[in-house]
């Protein structure tokens, strides 16, 4: 893996973090579809931290590196590289984009509360958006989940589903409706909850082909949920601006993280095509498998290349590349997929057992075309943005070009 026109101190990091992966995370990985224990995980981040690699994403105020967003993708990437290092690094999803929501909206007070011990792996979190049918899923907008106001703070209540790290999760950021009330308007709060409130309760798991992030996806319930004024993140009813804050971002970060998985993956098949004889060759002279391997790679380049461009704009223009992290998810997650199957078919039989890890890490990546709004989802927003946008040019004075006449300019 390589990476042109990084800052110095930037390529320096990611030499680390590659050899820190590569030396001390890799022999540490659980067996294919078991999950990470509490105690390595604690071990793998205390080195981590030993070694100057940890939260890359962080603030140096709170122990992190202090990365800038057009620069997490070459770390998170090599953090990638193993299904266990993004926790090792204390970068897995939900923490890492909890963690940046709340460094960007969060008050002093809930910095300390909250942020200060996530940032240094003390806690984990979990981010309480999506609900059983009929509620908030692909359509946030559908969201049930209530708040409403009592002599000072909130009562919640409200069931969600796919709590992903709600497990031993030390508090939760939960969406939910709110009405307008003191001047705000009516619309979607965000409230931290902390897991040790009696009115929140981790419900029964939701067993699903992934492994590799902490405290799985279980369904929780809020009855009777008090919590105080200072739980609001940002303001009441503001919830679904701010989830724009985290969600963008959060999307990019899977696709960075799974991309190292990817190259990982074709690594293995490379050296098991290199090496394994067929039909009087090595597999990798044979034509049907070079094909396999140059589709792999223009499917990671092309995907480092639009995560490059998602990650410049967020730190440009947010709204912008907020939009564009809906076409980079969707591109990424599939392109990822057909990597690891690719790397799976050139190494055959093994490929599909348990003595490699690539059938594990074809469960790993196929929720993201899920999660996060599905790709159907993401297509019909991307579609609409784009119809809109063409529009707008055309009322601004470019010439319509729909005619089916060629040469014919109509009016606008």
């Amino acid at each position: 893996m390589t990476f042109s026109d990084l800052p110095p101190e930037v390529e320096e990091l990611r030499e680390r973090t590659r050899r820190f992966v590569r030396e001390t995370v890799i022999g540490a990985e659980p067996a294919p579809g078991e999950r990470l224990d509490p105690a390595t995980r604690a071990r793998l981040q205390a080195a981590a931290k030993e070694a100057g690699v940890f939260a890359p994403h962080v603030p140096k105020e709170y122990g992190g590196q202090g990365l800038a967003i057009e620069h997490w993708s070459p770390i998170l990437q090599e953090a990638g590289y193993s299904p266990i290092g993004p926790s090792a690094l204390n970068c897995m999803a939900p923490d890492e984009g909890n963690t940046h929501m709340l460094n960007l909206i969060g008050t002093e007070e809930q910095k300390e509360r909250y942020l200060a011990p996530l940032a240094a792996g003390e806690i984990r979190s979990c981010f309480g958006m999506t609900e059983p049918h009929p509620g908030a899923g692909s359509d946030p907008a559908a969201l049930r989940t209530r708040a409403v106001r009592t002599d000072g703070g909130w009562i919640l209540d409200g069931h969600k589903r796919f709590t992903s790290g709600a497990v031993g999760a030390g508090f939760c950021i939960v969406m939910a409706r709110t009405p307008a009330v003191d001047g705000a308007p009516e619309g979607a709060t965000m409230f931290l909850v902390d897991m040790a409130n009696p009115g929140i309760r981790v419900g029964e798991p939701i067993h699903t082909v992934d492994r590799a992030i902490d405290g799985g996806h279980p369904h929780l319930y809020l009855d009777d949920c008090f919590v105080p004024d200072e739980a609001v993140l940002g303001e009441a009813g503001l919830g679904f601006r701010y989830a724009q804050v985290r969600l963008g971002p959060a999307r990019l970060t899977h696709c960075m993280r799974w991309l190292g998985l990817a190259r990982r993956s074709l690594d293995i098949a490379l050296d098991r095509a290199g090496r394994r004889e067929l039909f009087g060759g090595p597999l990798d002279s044979l034509g049907l498998a070079q094909n396999l391997i140059a589709e792999s790679v223009i499917d990671i380049e092309t995907s480092d290349a639009i995560i490059t461009k998602t990650a410049a704009l967020l730190h440009s223009d947010p709204k912008a590349g907020s939009a564009m992290s809906s076409i980079a998810k969707v591109h990424c997650s599939e392109a990822i997929h057909r990597v690891i199957d690719r790397a799976v078919q050139i190494c055959g039989g093994d490929g599909v057992s348990d003595g490699l890890p690539l059938a594990q890490y074809l469960n790993e990546v196929r929720p993201f075309r899920i999660y996060d709004g599905s790709n159907e989802t993401h297509r019909w927003a991307i579609a609409r943005r784009a119809s809109a946008g063409r529009k707008a040019e055309v009322r601004a004075g470019e010439p319509y070009r729909g005619d089916a006449v060629a040469g014919r300019d109509g009016g606008a």
